[in-house]
């Protein structure tokens, strides 16, 4: 992975953003913007995370530089709001209040620069009855309650990786708020604060099935609706050596395609027959249950019928399509996912491994014009701008510190 002289490209290059380090969703919301081409840096501690694990391996941290600044030492505080007055955004995803305590808050941020948008990564938002409550993804999840549409009928909630909460409803809604608040300040002047709840953002994913709800097409419970798998078109099922394929054959002439390559027969139960859908789903299973995986993925290839092989991330990363794609690119050996979206103009760029703490502070110091950061030694192992490693630094316990990050 090349960093091409540190000049970034992209649709963001010459946009400056301020990343209070912290896990999850907030640094991912960082990284898409690095990946766009902003000049994202990252304010990392002297003592690190406990969570944190091999800085190579930590991608959502690429195409960043870190620095590091002990936000409880005398003139930590003020390293950063230096910083602040030179970057047009700034990610933090402390509980709320923190920021304010340790005099990052909104109105020191905004006082130095008005024009800063300043976007905040919590579980619960900035006010309601939890706000100051711990929580992860599930939970956001469950109350939003999007988490109760997942599953099986007559079955416990299914657990989804943490991609729908903290990176769909957090980082994503992060960042259009970001970009959004972006356009009102250059247009005006004037700043504003962002604050992305992830409850928020889960239940707004939700929009369409309240529609649906509304209109009596939805049945508000799991496992029983056309796109939650109640449907047997729309599902997944075993080949006969153990892989299973997605179905998603829902317009009556891509099901018709699917149903003539499964074989299914003429007598076969109707596709919206919903009081044979039980038949219909035993027949479906049975069909793919007589051949192994890869006899069903010559059948299906190349056509219309929407059946399509799960892969494992590892099995993706080598799918001919992908490749194709340059999806799944892999600098210095480490395969991960290209930037997204793509622009014909000013492409997105893999631009810099993932940032090692503190090993950027004095380029950072250098090219943003703070000198503070220039008594960083910038190696990431000795003394941060703000002064001290003992009793100074900023101890954060995942479960029980109130500066926990809230997600």
């Amino acid at each position: 992975m090349t960093d091409r002289a540190g000049q970034p490209t992209g649709p963001l290059a010459g946009v400056r953003v301020v990343e209070l380090a912290g896990i999850g969703p907030g640094p991912f919301a960082g990284m898409l913007l690095g990946d766009l081409g902003a000049d994202v840096v990252r304010v990392d501690r002297p003592a690190g995370s406990p969570l944190a694990g091999d800085p190579e391996f930590e991608l959502t941290n690429r195409n960043k530089r870190s620095v590091l600044v002990d936000l409880k030492a005398p003139g930590g505080a003020g390293v950063v709001l230096d910083l602040v007055e030179r970057a047009d955004l700034l990610i933090e995803g402390y509980r709320p209040g923190v920021a304010e305590r340790l005099g990052v808050g909104p109105a020191a941020c905004l006082d130095r620069n008005p024009a800063l948008v300043y976007g905040r990564m919590t579980g619960w938002g900035q006010s309601g009855p939890l706000a100051a409550t711990a929580g992860h993804d599930i939970d956001y999840l469950a109350l939003s309650g999007l988490l109760g549409m997942i599953g099986p009928a007559g079955g416990p909630p299914a657990v989804p990786a943490n991609l729908l909460g903290d990176y769909a409803g957090g980082s994503l809604y992060l960042v259009v708020g970001l970009l959004a608040a972006l356009q009102h300040a250059r247009a005006t002047g004037t700043g504003q604060v962002v604050d992305a709840a992830i409850v928020d953002g889960a239940a707004h994913l939700g929009t369409l099935f309240w529609g649906l709800l509304a209109e009596n097409r939805w049945r508000d419970a799991r496992g029983v609706n056309l796109l939650d798998g109640g449907a047997p078109c729309y599902g997944t099922y075993q080949a006969r050596d153990g892989g299973y394929f997605a179905v998603g054959a829902l317009e009556p002439q891509f099901y018709a395609e699917f149903a003539r390559l499964l074989e299914l027969g003429e007598d076969a139960p109707g596709q919206y027959d919903t009081a044979r859908w039980p038949e219909l789903r035993a027949l479906i299973a049975t069909r793919f249950a007589s051949r192994d995986g890869a006899e069903w993925t010559a059948v299906f290839a190349g056509t219309d019928a929407c059946v399509t092989p799960v892969l494992t991330l590892r099995q993706a990363a080598a799918d001919a399509h992908l490749l194709a794609r340059g999806t799944y690119p892999a600098p210095g050996g480490v395969t991960q996912p290209a930037p997204a979206p793509r622009f014909s103009a000013t492409p997105g760029a893999l631009r810099r491994p993932p940032a090692r703490p503190g090993a950027d502070t004095a380029e950072v110091a250098r090219d943003w014009g703070v000198a503070a950061l220039g008594e960083a030694s910038g190696t990431g192992t000795g003394t941060a701008a703000g002064i001290g490693t003992g009793a100074g630094t900023l101890n954060v316990d995942p479960t029980n510190s109130a500066e926990r990050h809230q997600r």
